[in-house]
């Protein structure tokens, strides 16, 4: 509400890439997917183009409030406050759920501008696998604030789900397009599956029993990222202790 002008720029940032890939992508991308059984290329890519920030904004935002206090020498005071290091990165996270949910909003207004229809009936379905997308991001963006702890700059996390999430989950383009090695990758990503199932739910209007199958795979992320995050931070948070290198930026 103080800002209003980065406000306005960035909800721009987040609606333009809609446009393009529909101007775009309607002659060039209903070519490329006649084949894949996507008969809808506006609601298949503006789906996947709302809901893939969830992953790239969560784990940024924690990777960037880990270098900022970094830089800022106040790491040192998160350790000695009842919030901790862990409450930052829920804080963070928190913040980056709040954004990804007005650009969601955002993204989905305008593709009902632009034709695109959502089921009611596939809300519930859809909500319990956003919850579930979150959690694995969550698992994950400990991994890039481990990273980020060591490394202090190029956290190599981040810098793949900011910059690769988009296609190798199949934001904009179904993953049967890609050569066999891509989707074993594309497979192995929790947002694949998500997106898979948000378009069920909010396309077709699948229900929870025909969501189980994806919503228990997102489960399966669920139990591995989140733990294996939390192993992998305290490791490197623990390294750079051991090397008095917290602080360092």
């Amino acid at each position: 509400m103080s800002y209003k002008t980065s406000v306005l720029l960035t909800v721009f940032g987040w609606v333009l890439p809609v446009f393009t890939y529909y101007f775009v992508g309607t002659s060039l991308g209903r070519q490329l997917v006649a084949g894949t059984g996507v008969t809808n290329y506006t609601a298949f890519f503006v789906v996947g183009l709302a809901f893939q920030g969830y992953v790239s904004n969560v784990i940024g935002t924690i990777s960037q409030r880990i270098r900022n206090e970094q830089l800022y020498g106040t790491m040192e005071y998160y350790f000695l406050s009842p919030t901790g290091m862990f409450g930052l990165l829920f804080y963070s996270v928190l913040w980056g759920f709040i954004l990804s949910t007005v650009s969601v909003a955002a993204t989905l207004a305008v593709g009902s501008g632009l034709g695109v229809v959502y089921s009611v009936q596939g809300v519930a379905g859809a909500a319990i696998i956003v919850a579930l997308l979150l959690i694995s991001s969550f698992g994950l963006a400990m991994i890039s604030a481990g990273a980020v702890v060591v490394t202090k700059t190029g956290d190599p996390v981040s810098f793949f789900f900011s910059t690769f999430i988009a296609l190798i989950a199949g934001a904009v383009f179904p993953i049967a397009v890609f050569p066999f090695a891509l989707r074993l990758v594309a497979y192995a990503v929790p947002l694949t599956w998500a997106l898979q199932g948000l378009r069920n739910a909010l396309l077709l209007g699948y229900g929870l029993q025909q969501l189980s199958g994806i919503i228990g795979i997102m489960v399966v992320f669920d139990l591995i990222t989140v733990p294996l995050g939390y192993v992998i931070f305290m490791l490197c948070f623990n390294h750079a202790k051991k090397e008095g290198s917290l602080l360092e930026y």
